[in-house]
């Protein structure tokens, strides 16, 4: 008669045998449901940065130099959608691990009911960082893109950069010196957007007082004219610059204010040529100026 086995020696047995068998069944399915969500989060990201892809090879093939508002808010939004629709995607995936593992959703109602109160108080800065993303999004006041200096609560000094990524909660930014800076959306307490429609070049043009005003005005007249005739800058204007007339008047010299209206974001560029145009042209005419020639700070800080 065979010895029979020992109760603990069955219970193992039974036990490895069970786990094997759910290792098979609601295992299996977790893998399988977590290995999906990944992937399926994967493909959503992959999407849409071919589409933004697409967007720029057809923004480059147009030889445009700057995106139209249209195409910026809809690069807004495809990052704002892939950023919803990711959280949807683990959150789901979330769900279905916790029912397969056993446990009952039921069981998560009243553990629900308190962390609503707790982020009621505990999590109020990030639902406004979310509430201030969706207005921020739907009322088009910056999409990527574009050129903006940020006031943010609590920072005395605005950040100016372009825009490379935007979502509920929060708004990227890349400064001119390559740093990225990453600011919640609920901090935002005013936005200057640089890029909108067009800009403006403001350059005051220090004189010295002995100089005759019209002839000085005439001569930058000229420099406008030929600003607007050059192959590097006529693109960049969307007019001829305008002679605005003396500024301000000091003990030694006065301002002449030189206004030119450019595309979206390149008013720093057309700054800076425009002054070397300006100075060249009236050292030709035989008028020297100061050192300095100073840009007004009409469209934000220079760049």
């Amino acid at each position: 008669m065979p010895r029979a086995l020992p109760v603990t020696a069955l219970s193992i047995g039974d036990s490895f045998a069970d786990v094997g068998y759910w290792l098979r069944g609601s295992g299996l399915e977790i893998v399988l449901l977590a290995t999906g969500a990944v992937l399926l989060a994967r493909l959503v990201r992959w999407s849409s940065d071919l589409a933004a892809e697409r967007s720029d090879e057809h923004l480059a093939s147009q030889d445009a130099l700057v995106r139209s508002e249209d195409s910026k808010h809809r690069r807004a939004v495809a990052q704002v959608f892939t950023w919803v629709l990711v959280v949807i995607i683990y959150a789901l995936a979330a769900v279905g691990v916790a029912q397969l593992i056993g446990i009952s959703l039921a069981a998560f109602v009243p553990l629900a009911t308190v962390a609503g109160v707790a982020l009621g108080f505990g999590a109020q800065r990030i639902v406004q960082d979310l509430l201030a993303g969706f207005f921020l999004v739907a009322e088009k006041q910056y999409g990527y893109g574009d050129l903006v200096r940020i006031s943010v609560t609590g920072v005395t000094i605005p950040v100016l950069g372009t825009v490379e990524n935007v979502s509920l909660r929060v708004t990227t930014l890349r400064t001119n010196s390559g740093e990225v800076v990453i600011t919640p959306n609920g901090q935002i307490v005013q936005v200057t957007n640089l890029s909108r429609d067009w800009a403006r070049a403001v350059i005051d043009v220090p004189v010295p007082i002995s100089y005759d005003v019209n002839q000085v005005s005439q001569v930058l007249r000229q420099a406008g004219e030929a600003a607007y005739a050059d192959e590097k800058l006529s693109p960049l204007l969307l007019d001829v610059p305008a002679v605005m007339g003396v500024e301000t008047i000091e003990a030694e010299l006065f301002k002449i204010r030189v206004v030119a209206r450019t595309l979206p974001g390149k008013q720093f560029e057309v700054g800076r040529q425009l002054r070397v145009l300006i100075t060249r042209t009236l050292r030709v005419e035989g008028m020297n100026l100061r050192a300095e020639v100073s840009t007004g700070e009409a469209t934000g800080a220079e760049q």
